[in-house]
């Protein structure tokens, strides 16, 4: 193949321009990345040797080689991994997958710390050596492949890139930089070892470099022909937790997750027994912001005995503790096992449920420190809360985790708490869901609680009207929504309230006939209350119905959602209520406080138009 030049991609072009004029407040980071994907690419050589080992060559240690020259200025970075062919080195540097740049762009905050992180994050890593070269050289074979199909690659980091064929003897790649003038300070031994410590050093595979010793007639340091191992060549996992520093797991946390931030905390373990495994896992101390998308992948990074066998292992986490990050190495999985083995597989389901009660169970100890668990709780507490329903075995651990705002409290609490706080004679831990805390709080289904002095609890995350459904009752208490069914307060009411309310209800019936004549195509019934105290009318639903709110949040995902015809429910004792009887306007003002009680449980009049006739019509 002659030498070709070819453009980069659209979006390439823009990535380098930031990589080189504003990402990186810390350039070391350049070295981290590159030593990374040499890593990688002989993970990926070992796989795909499993199948076919011949892939080796006669040469089966991997490693990975920091080579400088001071004269020359440049610093290579060598592996002997799966290596490229040329249309690979086309693909892989000249464009970005499907991670995209324009999605990474969009994260970008304006922090270079939290920025700096992202880039390992989107897959586009090799891309930073532009923050300390003006020129880059990739010179690589794939493994398998004779040694004239050997590719050079070459970049000033503008517009293009070239492209020729070469004669390489050996697999795998080197990524030569040709540093900037003002970049020499990593041509320095001691500065690349120090790097490779702090970033790379739970890399399993051996990082060499060439051992230096004292010239005094020239009075200088010299390079020897002997490599030297500069990192542990032992994964951090493996090695017992005695010998490992808290700084070295939150260095491993960040190198694993591309966070800028140290994790909550983490746990350590070597699990035996019928299925044997080691796993890291960390809390995360931010929720990722593609936390919310269905396409993302998550999950946790497998190794089977040491060996690299996929990053985003989706079948060893539950889908509600996507934000988990961390490593498994098991000792019992099959080196060639695939994603769909992994959803079949007992060890599999095994691990799972040991990651799981892990994690749990460190989510239970953070939760002793409310500040922690507090900061903890409100990037994840949402998505904790879908476990309710993909969890039945776990969901009463769950449940003493999940934490809810209330209408006596001013901190949010634990169901537990809420129960500690119960009236004498209450049978029901009640609760409301609303678009929002400050909607829920001043709904009058509320009234009469806040009358009685009973707590009810907030909901306003989109997801607890669903989740709530999977939880009937908590340590032997029902919970009950206050938007659900009429009002029983049992024994909290006393027998003259009970028997004035049944009363007044008597002696409006007349009323409640005619208000469900006039609203027969918007209600289900019609019904006196002695929920309301300020309120004229409120609306709620059956038991076991969709609630309003549901409906409308199904709707707002485009998802088919049943049709739900309200209860209205009147305040016989309401100046606006004991206007209605004898009124010559008694429809309007009948759908006027259907519409109003609409308004104040979050929801919009069908016709708004026809509502402010009515209201401007009664007002004249």
């Amino acid at each position: 193949m002659s030498k070709q030049t070819h453009s980069f991609q659209a979006e390439v072009a823009q990535l380098l321009h930031l990589v080189t004029h504003s990402l990186y407040s810390n350039p070391d980071i350049f070295l981290r990345e590159l030593v990374s994907n040499a890593s990688d690419a002989c993970d990926k050589l070992r796989f795909e040797a499993l199948n076919n080992s011949a892939l080796y060559e006669d040469a089966p240690e991997l490693d990975v080689r920091i080579a400088f020259d001071k004269d020359a200025r440049t610093l290579t970075i060598t592996d002997n991994g799966i290596g490229m062919s040329a249309q690979e080195a086309i693909d892989h540097l000249g464009t970005i997958a499907k991670s995209g740049t324009r999605d990474f762009m969009s994260r970008l905050t304006g922090d270079q710390k939290s920025d700096a992180q992202l880039i390992g994050q989107f897959g586009v890593g090799f891309y930073s050596g532009f923050i300390v070269a003006d020129k880059i050289v990739v010179e690589s074979r794939r493994a398998g492949l004779p040694a004239s199909e050997g590719v050079r690659w070459t970049s000033g980091g503008s517009g293009d890139f070239e492209v020729e064929a070469i004669e390489r003897a050996a697999r795998g790649t080197s990524v030569i930089l040709h540093l900037r003038e003002d970049k020499t300070e990593y041509l320095n031994h001691w500065k690349l070892k120090s790097i490779v410590g702090k970033y790379s050093d739970h890399i399993s595979l051996p990082i060499r470099m060439q051992e230096e010793e004292w010239d005094a007639e020239k009075g200088e340091h010299r390079l020897k022909d002997e490599w030297t191992t500069v990192n542990s060549a032992n994964a951090l996992w493996a090695r017992p937790k005695k010998d490992i520093t808290d700084e070295q797991y939150v260095e491993f946390y960040k190198n694993l997750s591309y966070d800028s931030e140290a994790p909550l905390s983490w746990s350590h373990h070597r699990v035996e027994g019928s299925t044997e495994y080691t796993q890291l896992l960390y809390l995360p101390a931010k929720a990722p912001q593609d936390l919310w998308n269905r396409d993302r992948k998550a999950g946790i990074k497998l190794y089977v005995r040491r060996v690299f066998i996929m990053d985003e292992a989706e079948a060893l986490m539950p889908a509600y503790l996507r934000w988990v990050k961390g490593v498994v190495d098991s000792s019992d999985l099959p080196l060639n096992v695939s994603r769909e083995l992994l959803q079949e597989s007992r060890d599999v389901k095994a691990i799972r449920e040991g990651n799981t009660r892990r994690v749990l169970g460190m989510l239970d100890e953070l939760s002793k420190d409310a500040q922690k668990y507090a900061a903890f709780y409100a990037e994840f507490g949402a998505v904790l809360k879908e476990g309710l329903g993909e969890d039945f075995t776990n969901r009463d651990k769950l449940a003493k985790l999940l934490r809810f705002a209330s209408s006596t409290q001013a901190e949010p609490g634990s169901l537990a708490d809420y129960k500690s706080r119960m009236k004498e004679g209450q049978k029901a831990i009640y609760y409301i869901t609303a678009d929002s805390i400050a909607a829920a709080r001043n709904s009058p289904q509320l009234e009469v609680f806040r009358q009685k002095g009973i707590e009810v609890l907030l909901m306003a995350d989109r997801v607890d009207e669903w989740a709530l459904s999977f939880l009937p009752e908590f340590d032997g208490t029902p919970l009950q929504s206050v938007a659900k069914g009429a009002v029983d307060l049992g024994d909290l009411q006393d027998e003259a309230e009970k028997q004035a309310a049944e009363a007044a209800a008597e002696g409006f019936k007349p009323v409640l006939e005619k208000l469900k004549e006039a609203l027969k195509d918007r209600v289900k019934d019609v019904r006196a209350t002695s929920r309301l105290v300020d309120s004229p009318a409120c609306l709620v639903v059956e038991d076991g119905d969709y609630s309003m709110q549901l409906a409308r949040l199904l709707k707002q995902a485009g998802q088919k959602a049943p049709e739900v015809k309200p209860i209205l429910e009147v305040n016989a004792g309401h100046p606006l209520v004991k206007k209605l009887e004898g009124n010559e306007r008694f429809d309007d003002l009948a759908h006027v406080l259907f519409d109003q009680a609409l308004l104040a449980e979050g929801g919009l009049p069908e016709d708004p138009a026809a509502y402010v006739r009515r209201v401007n019509a009664l007002l004249v």
